[in-house]
Order: C-alpha cells, then sequence, then structure tokens
C-alpha cells in the first residue's frame, strides 16, 4: 500500500527555518522530519512512499539521491572514480518524487498524483510536518471496517486545526481551523479510497475544505480517534518541543 506524504507548501509561519530549505526537511536532531515521519509508517511495514513536492523540492530530490552515501562509510579510489561502499541502509524504502507545483495547494497536490495511484484501490496520505505514536495498523483496520471513501485520524489539540464533529465513530461535520470550541481536531494520518478523486476538482482544491466537508455530508467521512501523542511543527517553539523530546531519549513516535 503506497502512503503520500504532502511536502510541498511553503511553510510560511516557519519562515526561520523555510526560508533556506522546505519544512519536511527541518530537522529534528540530525534528521529532516520528514524522515521521522517515513520512520512511524516503516515500524508497520509500509515503506512504499509518494513525496508530493512543491517550494524547494529540489532539495528533497538532492537528500535522498545522496541518501546512501551520506549515512554510509564507504572507499574511493580515486584512479578509477569507484566508490564502494562498508554500511548498508537500515531503510528499505521506495521512494517517488512527484512535482505537484509551486502553488498547488492540498486537493490539488493528491489530484495530481491520481495517476500515481490508478492501481491502489486503497491508499494512506500525510502531512510532511507531523509526529504521531497512531498505530498506523489499528487505523487501516478500523477504515477497511467500515468501508466508507476516508478516513482521517483525530487528536487531541495542542493548537487549533481543523475541528471534527463525531458521533459513533462517523464525522457528523468538519469544519477547518475553528475559532473557538475544544475537543478533537484533524490530526493528518489519513486513509483513502481512490474514489476520494471524485471529490477533487483542480490545483486550487483545499483537501481540508469542500472535499472533507463534502464527504462528511455525504456519510463518508469517518474518524479514527487517537488520544496518543500527537505534535505538529508549525513554530520553533513547536520545533523545539520535538526536539527535546528526542534528546530526553525514546521519543514517543520512534517507540
Amino acid at each position: 500500500m503506497k502512503t503520500v506524504i504532502l511536502c510541498g507548501g511553503l511553510g510560511t509561519r516557519l519562515a526561520e527555518e523555510t526560508g533556506v530549505r522546505p519544512k519536511p526537511m527541518v530537522k529534528i536532531g540530525d534528521k529532516p522530519i520528514l524522515w521521522h515521519i517515513m520512520k512511524i509508517y516503516e515500524k508497520y511495514n509500509h515503506n512504499d512512499f509518494i513525496l508530493a513536492l512543491g517550494y524547494l523540492g529540489d532539495f528533497i530530490k538532492e537528500y535522498f539521491l545522496n541518501y546512501h552515501n551520506l549515512s554510509s562509510d564507504f572507499e574511493i579510489n580515486l584512479r578509477d572514480g569507484k566508490v564502494k561502499s562498508q554500511t548498508p541502509n537500515s531503510e528499505n524504502w521506495n521512494i517517488k518524487l512527484k512535482d505537484t507545483g509551486l502553488l498547488t495547494l492540498t486537493g490539488g497536490r493528491l489530484l495530481r498524483l491520481k495517476n500515481e495511484l490508478k492501481d491502489e484501490k486503497t491508499f494512506m496520505l500525510t502531512y510532511g510536518d507531523g509526529l504521531s505514536d497512531i498505530n498506523i495498523e489499528a487505523l487501516l483496520k478500523f477504515h477497511k471496517a467500515h468501508g466508507k471513501i476516508a478516513t482521517v485520524s483525530a487528536v487531541h489539540p495542542t493548537a487549533r486545526f481543523g475541528g471534527l464533529d463525531i458521533k459513533n465513530n462517523q464525522v457528523i461535520k468538519f469544519k477547518e481551523k475553528p475559532q473557538s470550541g475544544e475537543g478533537f481536531i484533524n490530526g493528518g494520518f489519513f486513509v483513502f479510497e481512490n474514489k476520494i478523486f471524485d471529490y477533487l476538482e483542480n490545483d486550487k482544491t483545499i483537501l481540508e475544505k469542500e472535499p472533507l466537508e463534502k464527504l462528511s455530508l455525504d456519510n463518508e467521512l469517518m474518524a479514527y480517534t487517537h488520544n496518543g501523542f500527537w505534535q505538529c511543527m508549525d513554530t520553533i517553539r513547536e520545533k523545539q518541543i520535538l526536539n527535546d523530546l528526542l534528546d530526553k531519549g525514546n521519543p514517543p513516535w520512534l517507540k
């Protein structure tokens, strides 16, 4: 099963970092947050990724093009230019990197991947800036059991994002970034059936607005409630929270 990671946004709220690198490449410890996200899926043997690139996408391409050599000891014979690696990679990842446009919005980025996902009845999607100890296998089991088009993970907020009104695990109403109210928010970590593409129109489609709102009205959006760890990285303060957890050892998303 393929996992899409949205990696193309401008990351303007983290401008101190994103002026020189895309947000998914901001480091937690000595690795980009993107690496940490991929490790969450790897833990459950999901190693097939599509990265939807946009702003400074070449930065991400260069990182993975050089990943093996930069994470390995190697020997160079300058006479013939041959490089011999001495350290095999621990990651068994298959990664497809796709340019989805500089200013394309979240739903538009997914729409641009329609051809890449044409053979996938079910696939996963998440953002390139959030970490969690979510159980991916339990998320998939929940999705397959309800038979709807979409599942969104519902988490308790540390800040305000897309609000979810939930009854018997069904999303009754989806509202992006409510100004007031408590409860669950959109934590990313989606599962979609291929029919999601019927809800996407063009590059200007915002996944979290009309598509998810329409899915909830059609009774096709379910919420997987996660009461464990979840933290996004929108600000320097939130980056520091994640780095502090890593520095303490055994961070929750890598357990």
